[in-house]
């Protein structure tokens, strides 16, 4: 997996985003902005989140995968802040309130969920590892 480090400062997202732009296989130009879109949402969560008060990392990977013969862009983010799991620890957004009424909190990860095929999150060698997979357009 081809992978990019970087401070955690939201001054890297551009970056992260000529990374990705780089690591994207020809012909799969149309996923982009989504990949660019979630890259985003998790990273301002890390540079915001993951470690307050101090300086810290993040690391994003990029590769073509297969999960049951099918083939994903695969989007990895990697933070060593304290163990978080966006997918199971963050509030569900209730879409059904006006956007004045909604807490703040929880819209990037429901976000993410619409926009990829299938997500994953662990923690291990003292790391949070989101992987994003992305279905590749017909």
């Amino acid at each position: 997996m081809a992978t990019l480090s970087v401070p955690a400062s939201l001054e890297q997202l551009g970056a992260v985003n000529e990374f990705i732009a780089g690591q994207l296989p020809e012909g799969l130009a149309a996923l982009l902005p989504q990949v660019e879109l979630a890259a985003e949402e998790l990273l301002v969560n890390v540079f915001s989140y993951a470690y307050p008060g101090e300086p810290g990392k993040a690391e994003v990977g990029c590769r073509m995968v297969h999960l049951d013969g099918v083939p994903f862009f695969c989007l990895a983010v990697r933070d060593w802040g304290p163990p978080f799991d966006p997918f199971s620890e963050a509030p569900e957004p209730d879409t059904a309130l006006g956007v004045e009424d909604r807490p703040i909190g929880g819209l990037g990860v429901y976000l993410i969920k619409s926009m990829v095929g299938h997500y994953s999150y662990s923690y291990h060698d003292a790391s949070n590892c989101i992987e994003l997979y992305f279905a590749l357009p017909e």
